[in-house]
């Protein structure tokens, strides 16, 4: 008798304490290192050697240097564009937060589950992706302040706006930017949160399809699979999109505090 299937499409966000860290506590504070460090430290390692791999400066570079020269010339363009020739010291930061993004999506839609590992992407936890997001946030305040004192509070009072209406759009302006880090990690979150929900609930579609007969499997099971198919090349899309569109905010939100636009 077939068994139905039992997937809980939140399971997949568990974070799991490894290698009998459950209990490892500093000052009261528990350290356990779980799954979710772990997939952190391997795409440390893995863009590391990414990019390490493409700093040859060979005369003919080969493709893996050039790779990374492109990766790394699309980030400097983007600044150079969004803040200008200021934005060539921040190339460094925004092209590791970038690369850290594209790395940790892709690396979680790996299909290790075939061989009986479970990549985790811990880019689908609000509480990484808000840390990520408030990074940014500090380096805008502390790039404003630094260039322009208290001045920076003018970027709460767009230039020409009438005198009685400075209180209600400054209010405005300030609710806006100190919402920035929220938003910018929730967007990261919620899309990869629910492109991998999604592919869960299919996959217990073709599990359970296929457990109900061949009718079944042709009828429910069969369009579900190649649904899941579509729906993981979509993924790597967003993957991509969404590592773009963080850095490009980031690059967004630090033009404000160089120019005060």
């Amino acid at each position: 008798m077939a068994t139905e299937a039992k997937v809980d499409p939140m399971d997949q966000f568990t974070i799991e304490p490894l290698a009998g860290t459950a209990n490892w506590e500093i000052a009261g504070y528990n350290i356990a290192f779980t799954n979710s460090a772990l997939w952190m430290l391997i795409t440390t390692v893995v863009l590391t050697l990414f990019v390490a791999g493409g700093l040859k400066r060979q005369l003919v570079p080969g493709r893996w240097q050039m790779t990374v020269e492109s990766f790394t010339g699309f980030i400097d363009d983007m600044l150079a564009a969004n803040i200008g020739k200021a934005g060539r010291k921040y190339v460094p930061y925004v092209f590791s937060l970038f690369m850290f993004i594209l790395f940790a999506n892709l690396l979680g839609l790996l299909p290790l589950g075939l061989v009986g590992v479970h990549p985790f992407t811990f880019t689908s936890h609000f509480t990484v992706t808000g840390v990520l997001a408030i990074m940014s946030f500090a380096i805008v305040l502390v790039v404003g302040f630094w260039r322009h004192g208290l001045h920076f509070f003018s970027l709460f009072v767009p230039h020409g706006t009438p005198l009685p209406m400075i209180p209600l759009i400054a209010f405005i302006e300030f609710f806006s930017f100190m919402i920035r880090p929220f938003s910018l990690g929730l967007r990261l979150f919620v899309a990869m949160m629910a492109g991998h929900v999604l592919l869960e609930i299919l996959s217990s579609f073709v599990i359970d399809s296929g457990n109900a007969g061949l009718g079944w499997g042709l009828v429910i099971g069969l369009p579900s699979l190649l649904l899941m198919i579509a729906i993981g090349a979509l993924e790597l899309l967003v993957a991509g999109i969404q590592a773009y569109v963080f850095a490009l905010l980031t690059s967004l939100y630090i033009n404000d505090a160089e120019n005060l636009h």
